[in-house]
């Protein structure tokens, strides 16, 4: 991966596989400081399919990417791994081609309970969500997504827990 310094064109990036923190925190070696939110995370990512500029603020407020699209979003969403923004990406509703963002917090982040407690005890994707908006600072240019048979059974996997009646927690 690029050196961080390296956001005016993008940010270029081979994905480094499932769950791996791509850049612990520097200050506590991936432990958890007040400098990564407590995470171990130095570099955070978000996955979508709207078209952002270096500067641009991610806040609540917006349709829903995932479950009842008819809902409006109290959180927004981070990860502390490229292949967790990958999903995002390519799962994110929308028009035009799936993006990976790096962003950082302006406020205060939390677990996402989504993606931890019962589905990922101990939070391994690194998923996270905030009230507080999310500031993109670069954006991974060459990432690679899941195979067409991994996104089927993403998706068909979706489709089953809406059949459900399992929706996302917002």
């Amino acid at each position: 991966m690029a050196s961080s310094d390296e956001i005016d064109g993008g940010v270029s990036a081979a994905n480094p596989g499932p769950f791996v923190v791509s850049h612990p925190c520097p200050a506590c070696h991936g432990r958890g400081c007040p400098t990564c939110h407590g995470t171990g995370v130095a570099r955070f990512y978000h996955g979508t399919k709207a078209d952002l500029s270096i500067g641009d603020l991610i806040k609540p407020g917006h349709t829903a990417n995932y479950g009842e699209l008819q809902r409006t979003t109290t959180y927004v969403y981070l990860t502390g791994t490229l292949d967790a923004a990958t999903w995002g990406a390519e799962l994110a509703l929308g028009e035009g081609r799936g993006r990976i963002y790096i962003v950082e917090p302006v406020g205060t982040i939390e677990d996402d309970p989504n993606l931890t407690d019962k589905k990922f005890p101990g939070n391994p994707t690194r998923s996270y969500r905030s009230r507080e908006p999310l500031r993109v600072t670069g954006e991974v240019v060459d990432w690679q997504g899941h195979s067409p048979e991994e996104l089927k059974a993403m998706r068909d996997g979706l489709e089953h827990l809406k059949q459900q009646g399992i929706e996302p927690i917002d």
